[in-house]
């Protein structure tokens, strides 16, 4: 359409951290173990630079652009409300460009949190435990290579570290799943997935409808699923947790969770989500099969003193999850 009112249009990969063309093997040949393919890229490929924004953006003789509408003005036209923020969610995630640039100003620049990125990730409650930059990476509104190279400025600038590598090799983590998913196509959102066979785990709704509201017999799954709910957010230890308390404590079938986890997340990937459930579930690229997580000893090491357990307690709670 571009092209036929006179104009250009060129399509820029920019939703991995290296581009797919810089990688040191076919897509076919993607290992199955990620550290093989971590070791991989960063012995044999580099980052591309950022392009930088234009200075000024044309349009072509007698095309105009319609008013991007609000979100206030969707939920007019349709008919609904927005749910009032919950106080105790880690962030109040705004999208935009805009936004994930001040985050990552913030995080990097303002607070200089980056440098003690790896020995806060795992925490669970607050907004400087980690970078919180999922929900714009997810969305689009700012890029892996963007943030890497902020990465090597503060590395630059500041101080480089444990942590400022980790967060790299968080990046390349999620590259990974991208091209797991290029590699696999739909395989990712089978049953068995990456593996000839599976345990043959069930549909139990009772079980389901539970660990989704945040109603089992664990007080640590219970408070991930009550903030997941109410928050669209959940830090990586509770994700991890929580799946794994599905799988192999509830014997349900991963696909279950994916879905609830679809529905629900802020930071939703297709193959983010689903390369960390089939992980979880012992049919992805995990070399160890049947990981299980035991939720009571996770607990004591990241929410020893219950603050989490009890800001989410259902005596603060009232779940609507439909």
């Amino acid at each position: 359409a571009v092209q036929e009112v006179g104009g250009t249009s060129r399509w820029i990969e920019g939703h991995t951290l290296f581009h797919p063309d810089d990688l040191p093997m076919d897509l076919d040949a993607i290992p199955d173990i990620f550290t093989q393919f971590r070791k991989k890229v960063e012995k044999h490929s580099e980052v591309r630079e950022c392009i930088a924004a234009p200075s000024a953006l044309s349009c072509p003789d007698g095309l105009t652009s319609d008013v991007v509408p609000t979100l206030e003005d969707v939920l007019v036209q349709s008919g609904q409300t927005m749910p009032p923020a919950d106080s105790r969610g880690v962030l109040p995630f705004k999208g935009g460009a805009s936004e994930a640039r001040a985050r990552l100003k913030h995080y990097f620049w303002d607070t200089k949190k980056l440098a003690v990125y790896k020995k806060t990730r795992n925490g669970l409650v607050g907004a400087d435990y980690s970078s919180k930059f999922s929900p714009w990476l997810a969305s689009g509104c700012i890029s892996p290579r963007r943030i890497a190279s902020e990465v090597y400025r503060f590395e630059d600038n500041v101080e480089a570290n444990d942590s400022t590598y980790w967060l790299v090799f968080e990046l390349i983590w999620r590259d990974y799943f991208r091209f797991i998913a290029m590699k696999f196509g739909s395989r990712i959102f089978h049953r068995k997935a990456l593996k000839p066979e599976s345990a043959n785990r069930g549909t139990q709704r009772p079980a389901f409808e539970a660990w989704k509201e945040g109603r089992t017999k664990d007080a640590f799954v219970n408070a991930n699923m009550r903030e997941l709910a109410r928050t669209g957010f959940m830090s990586n230890r509770g994700r991890q947790n929580v799946a794994s308390y599905l799988v192999h404590d509830l014997g349900i079938d991963w696909r279950l969770g994916a879905s609830w986890f679809e529905h629900c997340l802020l930071d939703y990937d297709p193959a983010s989500n689903a390369g960390n459930w089939i992980y979880v579930a012992g049919v992805g690229n995990d070399p160890r099969p049947n990981r299980k997580f035991n939720t009571q000893r996770q607990a004591e090491m990241y929410d020893g003193d219950g603050k989490y357990q009890t800001l989410w307690s259902t005596d603060a709670l009232e779940l609507d999850v439909r």
